[in-house]
């Protein structure tokens, strides 16, 4: 990613934790939900918002298959 993309995504990650927060879930929760994000952002190396429906089924799809 490059330095702008980098801080958008930092910035909306922000707003990702504290909306989990309040809505009052689990820490190991919000810890397994970022996670999540900080590794599809890694795989595609963007903003997990910028991702299409297909991007994000092929995504899980090759993550239950290498997984389960």
């Amino acid at each position: 990613m490059n330095q702008q993309e980098q801080e958008r995504f930092d910035r909306l990650y922000q707003q990702h934790l504290k909306t989990l927060k309040l809505q009052g879930k689990a820490k190991k929760t919000i810890d397994a939900y970022a996670r999540a994000v900080r590794r599809i952002s890694s795989h595609f190396d963007c903003c997990p918002d910028r991702l299409s429906h297909g991007n994000l089924q092929d995504y899980f799809a090759d993550l239950v298959e290498t997984h389960s």
